[in-house]
């Protein structure tokens, strides 16, 4: 890997952490705000990913569009949706970034090129897949990426998406964040080849596997992926090797399945604190400079909740809105 800290700047490695660290204090907000019942569907944390949302969506544009899945907080704050939107949506009120009718897996915000967060194991390979293809017919270096869990790896929309954007050339980036698990079926015993960047072989394009929890990895790997697609190149598959630290969704047991020094040993390996020694290590920055940080974002989650929870409901009468089209 490139020695990315002597090539980046100062403020590019600090914006790497601020964004991880937002992504972690946002998720542990909404954790206990489900908790507390003020978040009445789903709530599937990405708590322990954050690395792989920082790091390829550090390198992306507005007008990129990102397709995500059940686990999508991350990816939507990643992108530029902020903190107030998520947690209002979550929280079902009208300021949210669906004006509180899609909740948790439903984030949408296309002025800044999020696409969408699906329940539905696999979709979000072919919507990229469709963009990169429309990005292809109008001639722009827009890219197109999803983002899917190991499990997807194992659906017909990840041959079907990744054969069609390997033989057409399609400027389009798959990241598979393998957590190890699809709800709490391991990928060991479920994947004929669990090493999931190696399937790329099979259709032409590069895979690549990065350790998912060192963000500069990830930012290295998408950096040339996106280049490569922005140019012409066509698709890249990346493998993040990562581990969700909390259950697969709030409120779901969080054991049996896996061993306490299991997540343990992944929670030795917290990218944000593998991250933050290393910028210490290499006095990027100070131990002042990083709690300044905390306190910035402690006071927007802060603040987000609070205005999340004091947002009105949406209208009931405008239960019908956006279900049909309206002639012209």
């Amino acid at each position: 890997m490139t020695d990315l800290i002597n090539e980046l700047s100062k403020e590019q490695l600090i914006n790497l952490y601020r964004q991880m660290l937002e992504i972690r204090r946002a998720e542990e907000q909404l954790a206990r705000s489900y908790q507390a019942g003020l978040i009445m569907g789903a709530c599937h944390t990405y708590i322990g990913e954050e690395a792989i949302a920082s790091g390829v969506c550090a390198h992306l544009r507005p007008n990129d569009a990102v397709f995500s899945t059940h686990r999508g907080h991350g990816h939507a704050l990643a992108k530029g949706v902020s903190v107030r939107q998520v947690m209002a949506e979550l929280f079902g009120r009208v300021t949210g970034c669906s004006q509180g009718r899609g909740g948790s897996m439903h984030l949408f915000s296309p002025e800044v090129g999020m696409m969408g967060t699906s329940g539905i194991v696999g979709p979000c390979i072919l919507q990229a897949t469709g963009a990169g293809y429309s990005f292809k017919l109008l001639k722009t270096d827009q890219v197109g990426v999803a983002f899917f869990g190991d499990g997807a790896s194992n659906n017909g929309a990840f041959h079907e998406g990744l054969n069609l954007a390997s033989i057409w050339d399609l400027p389009v980036l798959f990241v598979c964040e393998n957590n190890l698990y699809a709800t709490e079926v391991p990928l060991s015993v479920a994947g004929g080849n669990p090493n999931i960047a190696e399937r790329a072989v099979a259709y032409g394009m590069p895979g690549i596997a990065v350790d998912g929890n060192d963000v500069l990895a990830v930012y290295e790997a998408a950096g040339e992926a996106i280049a490569r697609a922005r140019s012409g190149g066509g698709p890249t598959l990346i493998e993040g090797k990562t581990y969700r630290t909390r259950p697969h969704a709030e409120g779901m047991r969080d054991g049996s399945y896996r061993t306490q020094e299991e997540i343990d040993t992944w929670k030795a390996r917290d990218p944000l604190k593998l991250y933050r020694e290393r910028l210490l290590a290499e006095e990027v920055a100070n131990v002042d400079e990083f709690e300044a940080i905390e306190v910035q974002v402690k006071g927007i989650v802060e603040e987000a909740f609070e205005f999340s929870k004091n947002s009105p409901w949406p209208d009931p009468e405008t239960v019908l809105d956006h279900i049909f089209s309206t002639p012209r």
